[in-house]
């Protein structure tokens, strides 16, 4: 059975791409396959999707976590998006011939490897004791709550005994997850306060939208507005009514979608026409969708074809 691990790191750098080039191509240089990477300079950050067995996925994420600390410092950062270390957060996910436990030995082995090079590690999702634990929790007050000094409750879990974050690459939290959707709706007509109080009311921790992670942006590119998210399981809720429900907030306030971007793989749940279209999604074609890409990849070293019911949900 090929066994396929993905990796999908967040680094605080999204303006110097000499930078981003070289946290993608110290990943390329390990057994793995980059399948995506994307940089914004509002965010001031990059995403890396990768994928591989997991051991050089490991290897491959620490050489990348060891690299962003050497050449990111969040004294200098400012981004519109919460950031706590240079390389913030790192996900893995099992997409074939893996269980959840899998990637949750694989967070922990990373983490332990992450924080013995000097990066204090939060353990969140499936990988967090007891799991469940959220990023929000992680990363409220940015880098610099944390530089002041651990809040209450929030010592991290390695090293023991840990008494201050990295001077310049803060922590790192590390996770397992499922598949999810990350993704941005760029809206016009209304102003910050009122993309953030939308945000705040679709997100599940307001109440909102199950599984729903949200934020409300002001992007000084473009001067635009922008609805950024995560949904957590895209089965069990429809990325369409999401947008709708975003949809139906703007134009109450005299506001319009312009456009929705996805940030890194797309689940299959985005292929279907009508949701492209209804969407609002740019043609991504078959190489930024997930289930195509894996299928490939299996099907390159011997393990036959692969149906989109065999990737790991």
């Amino acid at each position: 059975m090929v066994r396929v691990l993905e990796a999908v790191p967040n680094f605080s750098e999204g303006r110097d791409l000499s930078i981003v080039r070289a946290l993608v191509d110290v990943i390329a240089e390990h057994d793995v396959e980059v399948l995506d990477w994307s940089a914004d300079p509002d965010h001031h950050r990059c995403v890396v999707t990768f994928i591989g067995a997991p051991e050089p996925v490991e290897d491959a994420a620490v050489a990348a976590a060891r690299l962003a600390a050497r050449h990111i410092d969040l004294r200098r950062h400012r981004g519109v998006h919460p950031r706590v270390g240079a390389l913030d957060v790192l996900p893995f996910v099992p997409l074939h011939g893996l269980e959840m436990a899998d990637a949750v030995a694989s967070a922990r082995r990373v983490g332990e490897r992450i924080a013995d090079g000097g990066v204090p590690v939060y353990f969140y999702g499936r990988a967090s004791d007891p799991p469940g634990r959220g990023l929000a929790e992680l990363r409220r007050g940015g880098f610099e709550a944390l530089a002041r000094g651990w809040p209450p409750g929030r010592h991290p879990d390695l090293p023991p005994g840990s008494l201050a974050p990295h001077p310049s690459a803060g922590v790192t939290c590390v996770g397992a997850r499922p598949v999810l959707l990350a993704w941005n709706i760029s809206v016009a007509g209304i102003d910050v306060g009122q993309a953030r109080a939308i945000a705040s009311r679709l997100r599940e921790q307001g109440g909102g939208i199950l599984g729903l992670r949200a934020l409300g942006l002001h992007l000084v590119e473009g001067n635009r507005m922008q609805i950024s998210m995560n949904l957590e399981d895209t089965e069990r809720t429809s990325p369409l009514l999401v947008f709708d429900r975003v949809e139906s907030e703007v134009t109450a306030l005299g506001g319009k979608v312009l456009e929705t971007e996805v940030i890194g793989m797309i689940p299959d749940t985005l292929v279907h026409p009508d949701s492209a279209g209804r969407l609002k999604l740019p043609d991504l074609g078959p190489a930024r969708v997930l289930s195509h890409r894996v299928a490939e990849y299996v099907s390159a070293r011997g393990g036959g074809r692969t149906e989109i019911s065999d990737i790991t949900p």
